[in-house]
């Protein structure tokens, strides 16, 4: 498992850089559609949609609203909105990851459905972050790979420092392989790329700082995508979303992070004007 963990990560994440940083902001956006709809299909497992027809029609919710926001994605009060309302959501989610209970029971229909409309939403609003970060004139391309590369260290950071030290649980009734201790790690090496990356864009002063605390914030909720769909896992009695990715699971496996970091560091970068 380990050997094709590294062997798919080592395929993987130049083919990653190479396309965020050489495609241009259209085809950019065509994979990472390509992507959610694939993580879409997943998704439909957790959110235990019953049948056939069930999951066809949530593909077809998912289709057209990254066809819409695609055609409005240049108004920037629509961008705000979509930021706005998927800052909301995770929220929420920060109250579910608290209360696991909340919609444990797959066999209720209202569950189901509210389930099938969060991830229309989640996978709609990161695809829109991602795109329209690309797009910014200055080194677009840029800011995705840093926040890539934000949430891989931080990921890292968190996972070697909760096998060495961890101790206390995080959310032991979601993930109860989380500590408070891989927390704390995954910030610590957080804070070290922020600074690094904003030192190395020529920034200063309360810019330098707007950054490094944004990058943290988003981190912070990057950990709250993961569990959520690790809450979204274990409600469904399932070990990974999918298969698509030996030694990785699903590809939900591998963007739950993601789906809240990058609306979220979006969000916070037009906050601070940067």
């Amino acid at each position: 498992m380990l050997k094709q963990r590294i062997l798919s990560a080592l395929i993987l994440i130049p083919l990653v850089v190479f396309g965020v940083l050489n495609l241009g902001g259209a085809g950019f956006a065509l994979v990472v559609a390509l992507i959610m709809v694939l993580a879409g299909w997943e998704w439909t497992s957790l959110a235990a949609l019953p049948d056939v027809a069930a999951r066809a029609l949530f593909m077809a919710a998912l289709l057209v609203a990254l066809m819409l926001i695609w055609q409005q994605a240049q108004v920037e009060w629509l961008v705000n909105a979509v930021l706005w309302i998927a800052m909301a959501w995770w929220l929420f989610t920060l109250f579910w990851i608290t209360h696991p209970g909340l919609g444990a029971d797959p066999a209720l229909p209202q569950y189901r459905l509210a389930k099938a409309a969060l991830g229309v939403g989640l996978l709609a609003s990161a695809w829109l972050a991602l795109a329209v970060l690309h797009g910014r004139p200055d080194q677009g391309p840029h800011w995705v790979l840093y926040l890539l590369v934000l949430v891989w260290s931080a990921d890292s950071g968190a996972y070697f420092a909760g096998r060495q030290w961890g101790r206390t649980k995080l959310a032991p009734l979601v993930s109860p392989g989380k500590t408070w201790e891989g927390v704390l790690g995954g910030l610590i090496v957080c804070l070290g790329v922020a600074t690094g990356y904003a030192r190395f864009i020529g920034l200063d002063g309360a810019v330098f700082a707007s950054l490094v605390l944004v990058s943290l914030v988003t981190v912070l909720f990057s950990i709250a995508g993961d569990l959520l769909e690790s809450l979204l896992k274990r409600q469904r009695g399932i070990k990974d979303s999918g298969r698509m990715i030996p030694g990785h699971g699903g590809i939900l496996d591998r963007i739950d992070s993601l789906l809240a970091a990058a609306p979220v560091f979006l969000f916070g970068l037009r906050w601070i004007d940067l």
